[in-house]
């Protein structure tokens, strides 16, 4: 078995303390190392580092190395981003030469898992699954109206396999509005669309060839320059060449390969927000339900969360709900509502020429 951990993307949601230079998956927001060092922990147990292909855009590539540490985990380094399909498609050429029947779990680097047993555990069965050429995703039961993630529906019959439920994935649905998020709550046939796929390299590849000709076309030039001191130029030029398309709409919304959706109850969350992170650390809230760090105090205030880089004395008096967010250059105070709101800084600093910030 091995991994893809899919660690090349640029989120603006968690600004100031996230940047172009150094995305969310890469901030020590949900333990004391990174989401990427987590990611990498979590599924070591089942593959070992050495079986982690870790696939990064070029501009982050010193800073994932740097966190790699001791871990011998392979790096592909993309030159520009290209969204997932085109990751997942470049990782697959490189493990097809190794295994090309071996599952492959392929994970984005910024999620938390409460229960790392629970994961691997579906992922075991998930990778059962795989074998008989089978599209596997991990569904998330939904707990809320969520209207910030996609949805997969399911159909046909629950079946098992190493005591873990899956059934037949029907489609993949966009993110809704809050009625039909509260629809698919109580349809039971609605599991949170969490971006994890197994399968193995040559089953991707194959629906790759299906459902995007073009990547396919590009990849295959990729192929040939494999082991060639030509590989790096053809990846280049192929990648200049790429549309920016997500692997859910590429391929899992017309493979012809069984698509399966099987159940995960593990504690997901994508923490998609400062308000998404907030609310998943209970267990660290002070008396007046704050989230603070050693070096910031609070006097009569209650449920906020501080984030701080710097060493500075944080102090909160008389306020609510607030997000206080402090970086040596830059300094968010919001309301903790409103933290989906976030990215809007970056595109305004974006238009204003302040680059530096962004």
């Amino acid at each position: 078995m091995f991994a893809i951990v899919m660690a090349g993307g640029s989120g603006t949601r968690f600004w100031p303390a996230s940047r172009e230079h150094l995305p969310k998956q890469f901030l020590s927001i949900a333990s004391q190392q990174s989401l990427f060092e987590d990611t990498l922990d979590r599924v070591s147990p089942l593959v070992g580092y050495e079986r982690i292909y870790v696939v990064v855009n070029r501009v982050h590539e010193a800073t994932t190395r740097r966190l790699l540490g001791g871990r011998p985990a392979p790096v592909l380094v993309e030159p520009a981003g290209r969204n997932t399909a085109a990751c997942i498609g470049l990782a697959a050429l490189h493990l097809r030469r190794l295994a090309e029947n071996d599952p492959v779990f392929v994970l984005p680097s910024d999620h938390f898992i409460a229960n790392p047993y629970g994961f691997r555990r579906a992922l075991a069965a998930a990778a059962e699954l795989a074998y008989s050429g089978a599209v596997v995703t991990l569904g998330i039961t939904p707990t809320r109206p969520e209207t910030g993630y996609g949805y997969i529906e399911v159909g046909g019959e629950i079946e098992r396999v190493q005591d873990e439920w899956y059934q037949k994935a029907e489609r993949f649905v966009e993110k809704p509005d809050r009625a039909t998020a509260l629809r698919y709550l109580s349809s039971g046939r609605h599991f949170w669309n969490a971006g994890i796929f197994i399968f193995t390299a040559r089953t991707i590849l194959t629906e790759i060839e299906r459902c995007m000709p073009a990547l396919h076309e590009g990849l295959c030039r990729v192929d040939a320059a494999l082991g060639t001191p030509g590989y790096a130029a053809a990846l280049e030029e192929v990648y200049d060449g790429l549309e920016s398309v997500s692997i859910d709409y590429g391929v899992m919304e017309k493979t012809g390969a069984p698509l399966l959706a099987l159940r995960g109850d593990f504690g997901w969350s994508d923490i998609g927000s400062w308000q998404a992170l907030y609310e998943l650390r209970r267990d660290r809230y002070d008396e007046q339900g704050n989230l603070l760090p050693e070096h910031a105090v609070a006097v009569d205030a209650r449920h906020n969360l501080v984030h701080s880089a710097t060493p500075r004395l944080i102090a909160l008096l008389g306020v609510e709900n607030l997000v206080v967010v402090d970086t040596p250059d830059a300094l968010l105070v919001a309301n903790l509502s409103h933290s989906q709101d976030v990215k809007r800084f970056p595109e305004l600093l974006r238009r204003t020429g302040r680059t530096e910030l962004t």
